[in-house]
């Protein structure tokens, strides 16, 4: 009964440092095997791996059976205590991306969704970082839906001016026949 007790203990320590350690810094700001989930996990190791070796084993003296238990738990509770350890560092040296700010809005590309009218705003969507995004987007001339454009400045943190990088004369007008047929 005492390992489940302490098993049951290391789990709570556990939770807690999961729950209230981000709150109230509980138990500091230690890494390694001495952090709080890597002696939660170890507690916790000790206490299952004791109480499940007591349900194994046959009758034997006392001291011999807790000692024997002692072995089991710590056996069970050192992987636990480094997997702890090996998934703390993990998570807290994750690699992630920067917080998109204007600078990263500059040179990026899109396509206009909403009209722009000359002057006015309009809405463009924009690849930044592999993210879609949309945006309210001003030009000096009108740009239609569905025209490609490029990000030359940012007056605010939701909009953009753009400009268009579409060819000048995409389709120019055919020529014109003159005469009948011949």
């Amino acid at each position: 009964m005492t390992f489940l007790a302490v098993g049951g203990l290391g789990i709570v320590v556990l939770v807690l440092s999961l729950v209230v350690g981000e709150i109230g810094e509980f138990g500091g700001d230690v890494d390694g095997p001495f952090s709080v989930p890597a002696l939660a996990a170890g507690l916790g190791g000790v206490g299952f791996g004791g109480a499940a070796a007591s349900a194994l084993l046959p009758r034997l003296p006392g001291v011999v059976t807790v000692l024997l238990c002692l072995v089991a738990g710590l056996v069970v509770a050192l992987p636990l205590a480094a997997g702890a350890v090996k998934l703390s560092a993990g998570l807290r040296d994750m690699p992630t991306e920067p917080t998109l700010t204007a600078g990263h809005l500059l040179g990026s590309q899109g396509v206009v969704v909403s009209t722009v009218p000359a002057g006015g705003y309009g809405e463009v969507r924009l690849t930044v970082a592999g993210q879609h995004l949309k945006y309210a987007a001003r030009s000096d001339v009108t740009l239609p839906a569905g025209t490609p454009v490029y990000v030359v400045d940012t007056p605010s943190p939701t909009s953009v001016e753009v400009v268009s990088t579409a060819p000048e004369n995409p389709h120019p007008p055919a020529p014109e026949l003159r005469g009948g047929p011949s």
